[in-house]
């Protein structure tokens, strides 16, 4: 009673609200509630965690597949939350690595070649008050001097640039984005542990940011992108952002602008190439989110509906549904291709050659659209390799369609071209030819290049008949006919020649063979 009365006099909560739990309350949910088919879960997930228990520590499944797996979906991708730090996590796996500058995480690898499988495994992280952080003046890039020393340092706007703390595993749940996400669980036990009513925000769908959502995008502007791409993802499923959770995000975005360029082009390709590029789209544009995140981005959206554009999409949608690799360099090209061919076509009718015209287009989309980001380096090169082969698509002769399909972006080229066919901008016939050459033997490819070559020869003489003039004869005024050609003017060859005689000049025979006679 007195100690109530106290408290009251202090300001202090009451005692049943003094008793919640900061970081949310532990509830242990088991198989027969959660209902997770083990079957689905990774056996090298499951390794990981049992090998990280055997040693003493605790270990965990957590985030995204814990989610699906509620859901009844094999996920793609699983990682792992324990209380060994990185490089004890190192030391008990043959070919770990750790990575990361703001997050150090450990990369477990299993098998090899294109066949290996990464898990990700993280160390629960204390959850820190940012007021009490230290602040520095610029971003991640021009303050490297300063933050090689820190622990907790967050910038002018209050976005936290390091934070790289150990912690209970209470705290780390309550540094996660949203409650679907916080969930851990243990394949050993099959247990779930829940501190922020996740499961009850899968099973009605909803998608909730953990704490105060304007506060939490201050926290990581980038969790902005991460609320589109979450929302987009899970649309499908019937999932749909809290309001509270979605009301900041417009007035947050301007956030964004301290955020280094290089982070926004990754959270860009995450939100255009994890199988939801379409719904990514439609998400921004529902949002109020369709202009300002990211300059390229800009460009993505509002070109979704151009008919090249759409197609990458949704073959990007396909090919990581299929489990088919994507590539960053080909959807972009497909995205800019409107630029190049435009700065292409203005540079060929001022009467410039056709390959310097179409380089100095691309190195002006690459200026005007991606600039120092990643529009240098291998991006850039196989971007501009793309482009480039789009023309010689159009040339068959001599030996350019064998240096073709030799070339080592030759799939990536004529995967290109095969779009703009579908569009109506390239030639079916000509998909169709290329796509036999590439994959038939030499002694076919030569049957189908001398083909080519009569087909070229015909064309040529075809050209040239249509090119000479047409002469019209007119009829006689008379009405007659007109006397029949040539061959009837042309005297035969075996004709008899008619003689010629000479006339005999009066008085003049005799003495002129007199003459005649003498001289000889």
């Amino acid at each position: 009673m007195i100690k109530t009365f106290i408290d009251k006099l202090l300001g202090k909560a009451d005692g049943a609200k003094s008793r919640k739990p900061r970081f949310g309350k532990r509830v242990e949910v088991p198989a027969s509630v959660h209902g997770i088919n083990p079957e689905l879960v990774d056996r090298r997930a499951v390794d990981v965690v049992r090998t990280l228990q055997d040693a003493g520590f605790e270990a965990y499944i957590v985030g995204g597949a814990v989610r699906d797996l509620l859901l009844g979906l094999r996920p793609k991708d699983f990682d792992v939350a324990t209380n060994a730090t990185p490089e004890q996590v190192k030391g008990l796996f043959r070919r770990a690595f750790i990575i990361g500058k703001r997050f150090r995480i450990v990369h477990v690898v299993h098998g090899r070649g294109r066949e290996h499988e990464v898990i990700e495994v993280s160390t629960f992280r204390a959850y820190l008050d940012n007021s009490a952080a230290e602040q520095v003046s610029g971003n991640e890039r021009t303050s490297k001097a300063q933050l090689s020393g820190m622990q907790h340092a967050v910038d002018a706007s209050g976005r936290v640039l390091r934070d790289n703390v150990w912690g209970p595993q209470d705290q780390d749940a309550a540094r996660r984005d949203f409650t679907v996400n916080a969930m851990y669980y243990d394949p050993e036990t099959q247990v779930v542990v829940d501190y922020h009513k996740g499961i009850e925000d899968a099973q009605k769908r909803v998608l909730r940011m953990i704490g105060d959502p304007a506060t939490r995008y201050r926290e990581d502007p980038v969790r902005i992108i991460r609320a589109v791409r979450f929302a987009a993802k899970l649309s499908s499923l019937g999932f749909a952002l809290e309001p509270k959770t979605g009301k900041p995000l417009v007035a947050s975005q301007h956030l964004l602008q301290e955020v280094p360029q290089s982070r926004l082009f990754d959270e860009m390709l995450k939100l255009l190439q994890t199988g939801h590029a379409l719904a990514s789209v439609e998400q921004l544009q529902k949002l109020g989110l369709a202009k300002g995140i990211y300059p390229l981005l800009d460009v993505v959206v509002q070109r979704a509906s151009n008919p090249l554009v759409r197609a990458v999409l949704q073959d990007t949608d396909r090919r990581v549904a299929e489990g088919k690799a994507v590539a960053p360099s080909f959807l972009l090209a497909c995205v800019l291709w409107q630029d190049v061919k435009a700065g292409w076509e203005q540079r060929l009718a001022r009467g410039e050659h056709a390959f310097p015209a179409l380089q100095d287009a691309i190195d002006e989309a690459f200026e005007q659209r991606i600039g120092d980001v990643s529009g240098r380096g291998k991006l850039a090169a196989d971007m501009r390799e793309i482009w480039v082969m789009q023309p010689r698509f159009d040339k068959r002769s001599g030996n350019q369609p064998f240096s073709m399909v030799a070339h080592i972006r030759f799939r990536a080229g004529f995967d290109f071209f095969r779009l703009r066919a579908d569009v109506g901008e390239a030639s079916e016939e000509l998909v169709e030819w290329w796509q036999e050459f590439s994959l038939t033997d030499d002694a076919r490819r030569e049957d189908m290049m001398a083909q080519v070559r009569e087909e070229q020869r015909q064309a040529q003489r075809a050209q040239q008949r249509k090119a000479q003039p047409v002469v019209h004869r007119l009829p006689r005024a008379d009405g007659a006919e007109s006397p029949p050609p040539a061959d009837d003017a042309v005297p035969a060859a075996d004709a008899p020649k008619k003689r010629r005689r000479r006339r005999r000049k009066p008085g003049g025979g005799q003495g002129g063979a007199s003459d005649a006679g003498q001289g000889d």
